[in-house]
């Protein structure tokens, strides 16, 4: 990331209000970026947007619907970007068997919004959408997919995120790339971080148990995710954007962000990883009969790390003891704001050293 790229820039961010959408602004607002973001309330109670006090340098901050097209269009003409990142999803996999149509209506028609807004907003030069790991059709390989690979999903999240692809791709060809609009997918694996709450999610999970004195319950602690801290897909998307925005469609197109091999770890690793380091930490597996989750799922990052100099920093020991290090920090009632920049100049450093 090039700070001096983003300062005084005009960016607009769909989700700021999430665990992702959060740190992103916050990052952006260390740059000295004039940061505008749309999102429904926070999800949970606690919440990273609160705690780190990401609502008090937003330039504005719209509270609205994504499914709400007018008011998204009319937010971004206010704020006239130049960046767009658009996070705003139902993001859980599980949740999208319970509200099916809310997933699709959220996660489908929410992007064809965010780009319709686009078309209308003449300022706009790059844009970033956000899909995830899981819009590969899974076939269980013990390799990485890479970009190139068909898109699928068994379940609805899964599948409302490959029509998001499909959707953005058709947006590129018929309209934005003709428009000078350089428009770009980006896929990252499990992310986990400080100021996560959500459920369905294991660190959060696991942090609820370890406050509330019980056992964790694990639905499948040998399914292998690609872990990687927060920090990580997002320096890659900002390094995008900048390419986006200076280079323009030779860089447009879809993106994987995801960690080292190495770190492509079953659930049951980073259980013990975690009560190894937490003492009174407990789990057992839950026996039920679980929705279909896939079980392997790796990323192939090797156009990234070629062609926008994007590397992997943190380990995966050193994301949970980042994550572990937020949240005793929260408990102990440290200023978040203060503590979540120290973290991300300490991720700085860590690159620039590299």
């Amino acid at each position: 990331m090039n700070p001096k790229f983003w300062g005084d820039k005009s960016v607009f961010i769909t989700g700021h209000t999430g665990f992702k959408g959060g740190w992103l602004s916050l990052w952006l607002q260390k740059a000295a970026a004039r940061v505008h973001g749309y999102s429904l309330a926070p999800p949970t109670e606690p919440n990273f947007f609160t705690e780190a006090q990401v609502v008090e340098r937003m330039l504005s901050s719209t509270i609205a619907d994504i499914r709400d097209g007018a008011v998204l269009k009319s937010a971004m003409q206010q704020a006239q970007p130049e960046i767009v990142f658009h996070l705003a999803a139902q993001p859980l996999v599980r949740h999208s068997y319970v509200e099916p149509v809310a997933t699709y209506a959220a996660n489908v028609m929410g992007t064809v919004n965010l780009l319709e807004a686009v078309r209308a907003t003449p300022s706009v030069r790059a844009v970033v959408v956000i899909t995830t790991d899981k819009c590969y059709e899974n076939r269980e390989w013990v390799w990485g997919y890479r970009e190139d690979e068909p898109l699928g999903g068994y379940d609805p999240y899964s599948s409302s995120k490959a029509c998001a692809e499909l959707v953005t791709a058709a947006y590129r060809r018929s309209f934005l790339e003709e428009a000078g609009v350089a428009l770009a997918t980006v896929r990252a694996g499990n992310v986990i971080g400080g100021g996560d709450w959500a459920e369905d999610r294991l660190i959060p999970d696991f942090l609820r148990a370890l406050e509330q004195g019980e056992t964790l319950e694990i639905r499948s602690p040998g399914a292998i995710r690609p872990w990687q801290h927060a920090l990580e897909p997002l320096a890659g998307y900002l390094l995008l954007a900048e390419k986006l925005f200076a280079v323009g469609n030779d860089f447009a197109g879809a993106w994987n962000f995801g960690p080292a091999d190495t770190d492509a770890r079953s659930v049951q690793w980073i259980v013990e990883r975690l009560v190894s380091l937490v003492p009174g930490a407990k789990w057992q597996c839950n026996e039920d009969e679980q929705p279909h989750e896939a079980n392997y799922l790796k990323l192939d990052s090797s156009k990234a790390k070629a062609q926008v100099g994007w590397q992997p920093r943190w380990q995966l020991e050193t994301a949970l003891d980042r994550t572990l290090a937020w949240h005793h920090a929260w408990r102990n009632g440290t200023e978040m704001h203060a503590f979540t920049l120290a973290q991300i100049a300490e991720y700085e450093t860590v690159g620039s050293e590299e």
